[in-house]
C-alpha cells in the first residue's frame, strides 16, 4: 500500500491493540487511525470464521464507505470480508449481503441499531469494537444509540475508542463501556495542521464569487473543495462555477445517498475538480490529492474550520486554506485564530492579470509535462506543416490560448448570506425605535427580530407560537408589536432580543 513507516499514532496505537488492551486514541483526522486499528483488527480475524467478530461505528455514511475501503486493502491478501452498513442505502440489498457472512462490520449507528432491531445483524460472537470520531457521532446525537448498541455487545471485548477531541460526554462514554483505557494523544501544539497554509482575504458579500473566480485561476487547484453555509448557497455557487466554465459539482444533504456517491466518484476520479459542499456533507469526507480548501463563508464554529482545512494538507502532503471574510466578520475570524492558536495570513484580492498569469503558469507547466513524458509523434507532422507556414510564437500562443480555454462572462448574482457574529453572554436588547429585521416565526417576511434564547426566530412565544413580527415600536416605556393577527398587541414581558 506505499507505508513505509508509520505514523505517531500508529506507532503508539498498533502495540497496545495487539496486547488486546482497552484504549482512547486523542488524533486529528488524516493522522492514519483508520489503519492503526484496522491493522491489529484484522490480524486477529481468522479468514475461515462466518460471523460478525468485529464492529467499527463510524458518524456518517461516507466514513462507513471509507473505513471499509481501506479494510478491504488491508485485508485483501488475508480474504477478510468487511460491509459497510448505513443509512440512504436499500435496506433490503444490505441484508442480502449480510448472508455472505462479513467478519467486520462498519456502520453508522442509526443503521445498525436497525438491523439488530430487525435481527439480521446479531453481535453475540462480536470481539473487538472500535468507535471512529466519536465526538462527532456524539455533536450529531448518536449517544443513546451507541450505548443500546454496546449493551447487546459481549463484556469480555476489546475496545476502542477514537475521538479528536475529549468533551466531558466522550469521557462518560469511556467510564461506562472501557476497562481500564490506555490514553494515547498525538495532538500536536497548533491545533490546526502545521503542513496548511492558512490565508484570508477581507471582502464584500457581492465581491465573493469574483474574488472565488480569481483565486481558482490563479491558483488553479488539481482539487479543490470550496465550503459554503447552507445548501442554498451550494446549489447556487456550485451552478454558478459551472456557467463560468469550470468544472464542479456540490454536495448538501439533500441528495439522495445515489446522487452523492455520483459526486464523490467523479471529484475522486478528477472529472470535476472543485466539490462545492456544506459542513454536514463533508464530514469525515477523506479523498487523497485535495490541494486547496476554500472557505467561501466563514463557519459559526472554531471547530468546523479545524475539520474543513484538514481536508488538505493530509499524509504529509502540503495544502492550502483559503477563507473569505466580510468586514462585519473580523472578529469571528479573530475569535478562530485564537481557539486554534494560529495566526491567518492576510491577502490581497488576486488582480485580473494575477489570475490570467497564474492560469497561463499551470498551462505551460502541463505542457511540458505532456512534452517530457508522453509521446507525440503522432502529431509531429501536423506540427511541421504548421510551422512551415507560421510563426512558431503564434503557434505556441494560439496553443496556450486554446489550452487555457476562454472564460465565460456570465454575469452572477448569488443570494446574500448574513455576516456572522462573535456571540455574546448576555444579548441586550436595546430600544431606538428603529426597524430590526430578520426572518419571523412562519412568515417568509423579512422584518421583525429574532429571540435569542429560542430556535423560533420572531416574536413572543405565547401558546400557539404565534408570530408577530413586522415592526418595533416604542412607546412611553410600553412595547408593542403590531402586525401578525391585525389589532392584536402583546406587552413586552419577553425574552432578550438582539439586533441582527
Amino acid at each position: 500500500m506505499g507505508f513505509e513507516e508509520p505514523t505517531p499514532v500508529q506507532e503508539r496505537t498498533i502495540p497496545i491493540a495487539m496486547q488486546g488492551r482497552d484504549l482512547i486514541g486523542q488524533a486529528q483526522t488524516g493522522t492514519g487511525k483508520t489503519a492503526a486499528f484496522g491493522i491489529p483488527l484484522i490480524s486477529k480475524i481468522e479468514a475461515a470464521e462466518e460471523k460478525i467478530v468485529a464492529l467499527v461505528m463510524t458518524p456518517t455514511r461516507e466514513l462507513a464507505i471509507q473505513v471499509a475501503e481501506e479494510f478491504g486493502k488491508l485485508g485483501r491478501f488475508k480474504g477478510i470480508r468487511t460491509l459497510p452498513i448505513y443509512g440512504g442505502q436499500d435496506i433490503v440489498r444490505q441484508i442480502r449481503a449480510l448472508k455472505k457472512h462479513p467478519q467486520i462490520i462498519i456502520g453508522t449507528p442509526g443503521r445498525l441499531l436497525d438491523h439488530i432491531q430487525r435481527k439480521t445483524i446479531r453481535l453475540d460472537d462480536v470481539r473487538t469494537v472500535v468507535l471512529d470520531e466519536a465526538d462527532e457521532m456524539l455533536d450529531m446525537g448518536f449517544m443513546d444509540d451507541i450505548q443500546s448498541i454496546l449493551k447487546l455487545v459481549p463484556e469480555e471485548r476489546h475496545t476502542m475508542l477514537f475521538s479528536a477531541t475529549m468533551p466531558p460526554n466522550i469521557q462518560r462514554l469511556a467510564q461506562q463501556f472501557l476497562r481500564n483505557p490506555e490514553h494515547i494523544s498525538v495532538v500536536p501544539k497548533q491545533i490546526t495542521a502545521p503542513l496548511i497554509t492558512q490565508n484570508y482575504m477581507e471582502v464584500h458579500e457581492r465581491q465573493k464569487f469574483e474574488a472565488l473566480s480569481r483565486l481558482l485561476d490563479m491558483e488553479s487547484p488539481e482539487l479543490a473543495i470550496v465550503f459554503g453555509r447552507t445548501k442554498r448557497r451550494v446549489d447556487e455557487l456550485s451552478e454558478a462555477l459551472q456557467k463560468r466554465g469550470y468544472s464542479a459539482d456540490g454536495l448538501h444533504g439533500d441528495l439522495s445517498q445515489n446522487q452523492r456517491d455520483i459526486v464523490m466518484r467523479k471529484f475522486r476520479e478528477g472529472s470535476i475538480d472543485v466539490l462545492v459542499a456544506t459542513d454536514v456533507a463533508a464530514r469525515g469526507l477523506d479523498v487523497s490529492g485535495v490541494t486547496h480548501v476554500i472557505n467561501f463563508d466563514l463557519p459559526q464554529d472554531p471547530e468546523s474550520y479545524v475539520h474543513r482545512i484538514g481536508r488538505t494538507g493530509r499524509a504529509g502532503k502540503e495544502g492550502s486554506a483559503w477563507t473569505f471574510v466580510t468586514p462585519r466578520e473580523i472578529d469571528h475570524l479573530h475569535l478562530i485564530e485564537k481557539i486554534t492558536r494560529h495566526r491567518i495570513n492576510r491577502k490581497p484580492l488576486p488582480t485580473m492579470a494575477e489570475a490570467i498569469e497564474g492560469k497561463q503558469k499551470i498551462v505551460a507547466e502541463r505542457l511540458l509535462d505532456v512534452i517530457q513524458n508522453d509521446s507525440v509523434n503522432e502529431f509531429k507532422g501536423v506540427a511541421i506543416q504548421l510551422l512551415e507556414q507560421y510563426d512558431s510564437v503564434q503557434l505556441v500562443a494560439g496553443a496556450l490560448k486554446l489550452l487555457t480555454g476562454e472564460k465565460k462572462e456570465v454575469n452572477i448574482e448569488l443570494t446574500p448570506e448574513e455576516p456572522l457574529r462573535v456571540k455574546k453572554r448576555k444579548p441586550e436588547f436595546r430600544s431606538s425605535g428603529r426597524r430590526y429585521s430578520g426572518s419571523t416565526s412562519g412568515s417568509s417576511s423579512t422584518g421583525g427580530y429574532r429571540g435569542a434564547g429560542s430556535k423560533h426566530s420572531g416574536g413572543h412565544r405565547s401558546g400557539g407560537q404565534r408570530s408577530y413580527g413586522r415592526d418595533y415600536q416604542s412607546s412611553g416605556g410600553k412595547k408593542n408589536w403590531s402586525g401578525g393577527n391585525s389589532g392584536d398587541k402583546r406587552t413586552g414581558t419577553t425574552q432578550n432580543f438582539v439586533k441582527i
